[in-house]
């Protein structure tokens, strides 16, 4: 007999272990919870609390819990969607959903735990055969008219996590008022015997090749100049896949574009949710793009991307003139991407004046001052690709959406996905290269040409750790300071403009103008300066920190003062920091 009483742990973690023990969970679970005992601060840790289902689904480490990704967690959580989504469509016969699943551990295993759950519950099923990337999933919902979808990934996360992302019909990730409205939802599953999971295994049809074509034609039709891939057909791409989905469609995509000299990098090319050869799959950081730069180097390739482990998030690096590789942030791909975008809809006369593109308010303002020179409208969003889609979803039948995207490497060009898109993105980037070829420029070279005419923008962040209740408290107070106490000055810039996104006010300095803000209500303050800079606060909503993001402009005249240029922008960035008592 087990004396879970006597156990120093929190009163939740042992009524959890109690319901788990004592409930329908299979004797392999229960062995593992007993073996558990002998660390309490581990079996604490996996039962203290439920892992919370938030605005953007589940994501936690996998293993045995209540506060672990598991096929219990994942089969309640599905309970509680199948519950909502039955309420708000009444009327659809069947009801139907999509399931995908990325490379990690156990995302199979969950995804079809998920579509048997959705299947007991009378739902029509479109199970993938094997894994496919989140974008993928995005255009299956509204490719089968589903009414919901699920993507089993926990993007970019370290190999211990695993997550489980909602859609709902029109292929984005689910905004309000559905978010809030799924959560009360899932709350209401206390114990397994809540949940169906057996039965009408019919429901389920297993999909794949019908759906990648139909989602390849889509990407092919987002080419511009067919002509210039097939005279640059050979141009020199280095791609990785980080161990993830976008080996699937990816290196397929680029074949059926016409392009003949794509070079995976064997060593990252096997999907396995161990990802071996990296420290993180995040194409954000330089560890992980380490191989591919290398075997571009060798092989003097022209571009390099890869893609993150459900592939919807795209790295690039571009060769410098001095023969070194760059790796570029999120705010400059998009920007290079809408910039070609739009140049080449102007030039082919596409733009009619209803265009638009989309974009964060923490992204660049770089992407906007590029479409609104052209005519082409911007619209601004949350921090989240869930609210791009929304928006997109807003505008349908009323405004064309070119593309968008946001600072974190996410991208999408057309409106066919509703979610960050690598495969497009992808294709999108190699074209680029060979328009630039076309012209005997570099992708690089490209990047400049952007920076002469528009200006040189640069970009910063910094993350405030705060932990703890108090950190908490200290962080709100920080932001009711900066509310109460705005600065007149940053940097010696006069601050010319306040947004704030929680009191949805924007005020013009200068001449004492307000205009509201429609977007919906978010803890985030920006500061615009005089000189072109931007400051933007704002408290995470899944760590205990505040983000700074920076926004700098300065100017270059010539591809020789970039590294000049560009290191005083870094200065500058290092300069705010300090006037901001962040460093």
């Amino acid at each position: 007999m087990i004396d879970i009483e006597n156990l120093n742990i929190d009163a939740s973690a042992k009524a959890n272990i109690q319901t788990w023990l004592n409930g329908s969970y299979d004797e392999e679970t229960k062995q593992a919870i007993r073996d558990m005992m002998a660390n309490p601060d581990e079996l604490n840790e996996s039962f203290y609390k439920n892992l919370e289902f938030g605005t953007g689904g589940l994501r936690g480490i996998m293993g045995v819990g209540t506060n672990r990704m598991n096929k219990y967690t994942v089969a309640m959580a599905t309970q509680g969607l199948a519950n909502y989504v039955k309420k708000c469509f009444p009327n659809a016969s069947p009801i139907k959903a999509a399931i995908s699943h990325d490379s990690r551990n156990h995302s199979r295993e969950f995804a079809e735990i998920t579509a048997h759950v959705l299947a007991a519950n009378g739902f029509k099923v479109y199970l993938f055969e094997a894994l496919r990337p989140t974008p993928e999933l995005s255009f299956a919902v509204r490719h089968f008219g589903c009414q919901t979808g699920v993507m089993l990934t926990a993007s970019h996360n370290p190999k211990e996590y695993n997550g489980y992302k909602a859609y709902w019909d029109d292929g984005c990730q689910l905004v309000a008022p559905h978010d809030t409205n799924v959560i009360d939802e899932v709350l209401k599953i206390q114990k397994l015997e809540d949940v169906k999971m057996t039965g009408h295994e019919e429901n389920i049809e297993i999909v794949g090749e019908m759906v990648d074509a139909a989602f390849l034609k889509h990407v092919e039709q987002n080419s511009l100049h067919p002509e210039l891939i097939k005279k640059h057909h050979d141009i020199k791409i280095v791609y990785t896949p980080l161990h993830g989905t976008g080996i699937t469609m990816i290196p397929r995509a680029l074949e059926m574009l016409g392009f003949t000299n794509v070079n995976i990098v064997k060593e990252q090319a096997t999907p396995d949710g161990n990802f071996p050869t990296t420290p993180s799959p995040n194409p954000e950081e330089h560890a992980a793009m380490k191989m591919s730069v290398e075997l571009a180097q060798k092989i003097d390739a022209d571009i390099v991307f890869a893609s993150d482990p459900d592939a919807d998030r795209v790295g690039v690096a571009v060769k410098r003139p001095d023969g070194q590789w760059m790796l570029l942030n999120g705010n400059q791909t998009l920007s290079v991407i809408l910039y070609y975008l739009i140049k080449e809809w102007k030039e082919t006369d596409r733009l009619t004046g209803k265009e638009c593109v989309i974009k964060t308010i923490v992204t660049s303002e770089l992407p906007g001052d590029i479409a609104r020179k052209a005519g082409v409208k911007v619209y601004d969003v949350l921090t989240g690709f869930k609210f791009i889609g929304d928006k997109i979803r807003e505008l349908e039948g009323k405004e064309f959406f070119i593309g968008g995207g946001e600072e974190s490497y996410g991208y999408m060009i057309g409106d066919f996905v509703r979610d960050k898109d690598a495969i497009s993105s992808c294709s999108m980037i190699a074209e680029i290269a060979a328009w630039a070829a076309e012209q005997g420029k570099t992708f690089f070279d490209v990047l400049v040409d952007i920076y002469k005419e528009y200006g040189f923008y640069k970009e910063g962040l910094v993350s405030v750790v705060r932990k703890g209740k108090s950190g908490a408290e200290e962080i709100q107070e920080m932001m009711k300071q900066y509310r109460e106490n705005p600065p007149a000055e940053i940097d010696g810039e006069k601050v010319i403009c306040i947004k704030d996104y929680k009191l949805h006010e924007s005020c013009n300095l200068l001449t004492g103008e307000k205009e509201v803000l429609t977007l919906p209500t978010s803890n985030v303050l920006q500061f615009f300066t005089d000189k072109g800079n931007k400051i933007t606060v704002r408290p995470s909503g899944t760590e205990p920190k505040i983000k700074y993001y920076f926004g700098v402009k300065g100017e270059l005249s010539s591809k020789e003062g970039f590294d000049q240029a560009n290191t005083a922008l870094d200065a500058k960035i290092e300069s705010i920091k300090k006037s901001m008592n962040l460093c």
